[in-house]
């Protein structure tokens, strides 16, 4: 008998999309994350060795907060060891932000385990239709990788930002050492980039008016989304430069300073 077709569930859909990896096949320098609020965003970092991950946050649970009084109420979410049952390993970071070591339990925080690809082809990077998955641009040799992590974890990464400075913006630059030049466009982060990428696909929505076909305008709307998504990639866009990471802190500004700050003070300084 033939064998009965069932549905995919969505983490099953989730690990097509995203690449998900045993934690035993986990290398230092590996940009792994894990998906956070049923598959609402991911939170990014960088594995260390060792059972340890650095990762860049706003506070635990808040990876994408926007710092108002309506994250509790949008972004909700708890972390694994709550302030009065902390992580033997890790203490109590239920309040800690900006730049920080967890062990790779704490981070997933009951989350699945993620690799995050790099050098990826044009073709697989548009299949790939969620964002913060991969990238286009190359990584760098792990020990460049962590020497930027290890940096950054005893000197900062300026403010958070959820559109120019984020955990995922941290991850790839540790990756890749590109900065952002310029102070109207969104960061690295492939998930604000999908978010602009949307956006551009609904604003382009009258071109769909040229066909009357459902498929006609599924192709438009998810053409216009592709091409929006491939072009701010940080392996294609033209405005980024390959930063020192010792130049990169010297020229962070204050903590509610955001990257554009950072550009800024570079461009001054001739960088």
């Amino acid at each position: 008998m033939p064998s009965e077709s069932r549905r995919w569930s969505v983490p099953e859909i989730a690990g097509f999309l995203s690449n998900k990896i045993p934690k035993d096949e986990l290398k230092p320098g590996d940009h792994i994350y894990s998906w956070r609020n049923t598959y609402l965003y991911a939170h990014h970092g960088i594995y260390v060795g060792d059972g340890m991950v650095i990762h860049f946050t706003r506070a635990a649970g808040q990876e994408i907060g926007t710092g108002t009084v309506l994250d509790p109420f949008i972004f909700s979410s708890s972390p694994l060891h709550p302030s009065d049952s902390p992580c033997p390993r890790c203490g109590d970071q239920s309040r800690t932000e900006g730049v920080i070591s967890s062990c790779l339990e704490c981070f997933l925080s009951g989350g699945e385990l993620y690799l995050f690809q790099y050098g990826v082809s044009p073709g697989l990077f548009i299949a790939k239709t969620r964002g913060g998955t991969c990238t286009i641009a190359p990584s760098d040799p792990p020990e460049h990788v962590l020497h930027r992590a290890v940096f950054l974890l005893q000197n900062g990464f300026g403010g958070y930002n959820i559109f120019k400075n984020n955990c995922e913006d941290f991850a790839i630059y540790c990756k890749t050492g590109l900065l952002v030049f310029t102070n109207h466009s969104v960061g690295r982060s492939g998930q604000a980039t999908s978010f602009v990428a949307a956006r551009a696909a609904i604003f382009l929505s009258p071109l769909c008016f040229i066909t009357t076909s459902v498929s006609g305008l599924a192709a438009v709307g998810y053409g216009a989304y592709s091409i929006s998504r491939y072009f701010y990639d940080i392996g294609v866009r033209r405005d980024v430069r390959k930063i020192p990471v010792e130049k990169l802190i010297l020229c962070l500004g204050p903590p509610e300073s955001g990257p554009a700050t950072t550009t800024d003070t570079l461009k001054e300084k001739g960088s």
